[in-house]
């Protein structure tokens, strides 16, 4: 008989019941038998038969194509709870499907002699690319997949029988990711047998509950873990609509919740004094005139810290161009409609690039309807200099369908050493994930002639996905001048 640790659970919690104690298995002697279940059980009566063939899947999405004006509401009600377990049943079979694509390429590669830290490599991607998302969450999704296979086979089972979302399992996943594999499977037995709760538990609620399990197995891990996190703080800048920003920061508690306060004490006082602004945007232009306070340059003197932030603009955008107003590209954000970059060229551009704009005229575009380059190639094998730059900026973002990462690798798609161009026509510009991926057996990516510049890629699986540059139009015949904005 094994020896079991019994830590009950006291502390009272809304959506699961905590009456009984909870068992607690020391590592040593934990085995899958002890919990009473085995490889082939699973809850909710998932069963072992062959999944439906692509093309009968096919047909369900052509048959849900049909009217739902003929229901009552309270049939349309129970339509939409049943879209919804069928939902998130196909995403646990989805996560079913990729911890099995991942077992079969890591053995691939195995069999090839890979080296074990390789052996992963470009395997998220062809996931990202089949799922229609970018490839940083490929790579969560692929690691969702394995931990649910290996470590929480329970709550993929609830997963693929409808009764919790995608998201919720990936909330078990994420709270209980600084356990060992055996107190992992605990908490997974303990939420799962709770299938009445766990079905209509908020996600705070079951957010809160893992916590409190987490802790009780093991609370130098959650230590551990917060020193992580803490090590781990940084800031973020999205785009948003309307030529907006979304700029964040993952701070610790105590220094996210003291910024906020400050904020709406300084909001708080305006309001009293009679600001009309609203308390949000006077959080937002006080955080903005504090954090810039050393680049801003006073009656007092110069900016301590000069700031600029750089664009590069066409030429319809420098001298307005009535019939077409055109639009330039903000580093680390953009493309910005040329109205507002003439607004901040008129307000805010650096004397030495007015100058030098005045002088030097910089011709990258032949065609205006191609937009083939003149002389945009190089013998060199890396890209460097004007055509790295041009690459980037006609690229914008990664070239890898569905990615959105900025640009931090401009490289071949047909290999230098397969005798591949330094070429504008055979560049692309990646992400560092999606470049290294590339590299893995099996991927290729060819240039394609089209009016805007087109990239094939294909996967290991035979699969083929076509990437497009942004389509500029005409816009393409300009001079591009490269412009310093100062920030203040």
């Amino acid at each position: 008989m094994h020896d079991r640790a019994r830590v009950p659970l006291t502390r009272p919690q809304a959506g699961f019941a905590t009456e009984a104690p909870l068992s607690v298995v020391t590592p040593s002697v934990f085995c899958m038998r002890d919990l009473g279940l085995d490889s082939g059980r699973a809850i909710g009566g998932v069963g072992a038969g062959a999944l439906p063939s692509v093309a009968e899947i096919q047909s369900w999405t052509q048959r849900l194509n049909g009217s739902a004006r003929m229901l009552d509401d309270p049939a349309r009600i129970d339509m939409l709870r049943a879209l919804e377990e069928l939902k998130c049943a196909a995403e646990g079979t989805q996560a079913e499907v990729t911890a099995d694509f991942d077992a079969s390429q890591r053995a691939e590669a195995a069999r090839r002699g890979q080296p074990a830290e390789r052996q992963g490599r470009g395997i998220d991607v062809p996931v990202a690319l089949a799922r229609r998302v970018s490839p940083h969450r490929g790579q969560r999704l692929a690691g969702l997949a394995r931990s649910l296979r290996d470590q929480l086979p329970d709550t993929l089972a609830l997963l693929r029988t409808g009764r919790i979302s995608e998201w919720q399992a990936r909330l078990i996943q994420r709270e209980t990711s600084c356990l060992t594999a055996d107190h992992r499977r605990v908490v997974d037995r303990t939420v799962a047998g709770h299938l009445e709760t766990v079905d209509a538990v908020g996600d705070r609620e079951l957010v809160g509950t893992l916590h409190d399990l987490v802790y009780r197995l093991d609370p130098a891990s959650v230590a551990e873990r917060r020193r992580k996190a803490e090590a781990d703080r940084h800031t973020t800048l999205r785009p948003a609509p309307d030529t907006m920003t979304r700029f964040g920061a993952l701070l610790s508690v105590k220094n996210g919740v003291a910024v906020h306060k400050a904020l709406l004490d300084e909001a708080a006082r305006r309001k009293a004094q009679g600001d009309q602004r609203s308390r949000g945007a006077i959080m937002a232009d006080t955080l903005v005139q504090r954090v810039l306070a050393p680049h801003v340059a006073t009656a007092a003197g110069p900016a301590e810290l000069p700031l600029m932030i750089n664009i590069v603009v066409p030429d319809s955008v420098l001298l307005g161009d009535g019939h077409q107003d055109g639009s330039g590209w903000v580093d680390e954000y953009g493309e910005v409609p040329g109205g507002l970059l003439r607004e901040w060229i008129a307000s805010h551009a650096d004397p030495d690039d007015r100058l030098r704009i005045q002088d030097s005229v910089r011709r990258l575009y032949a065609s205006p309807t191609t937009g083939e380059l003149v002389q945009m190639d190089s013998k060199s094998r890396f890209f460097d200099g004007e055509l790295a730059e041009f690459i980037k900026l006609r690229d914008g973002r990664c070239r890898t369908q569905g990615c959105d990462a900025p640009i931090r690798h401009v490289d071949h798609a047909k290999a230098h050493a397969d005798g591949g161009a330094t070429s504008a026509a055979n560049g692309q510009g990646t992400c560092e994930c999606c470049n290294y991926a590339k590299e893995a057996v099996g991927w290729s990516a060819r240039p394609r002639p089209a009016p805007n510049h087109v990239m094939v890629t294909h996967t290991p699986t035979g699969h083929r996905y076509y990437s497009f540059a942004p389509a500029k139009g005409t816009r393409l015949v300009m001079d591009l001048y490269p412009i310093s904005i100062r920030v203040a």
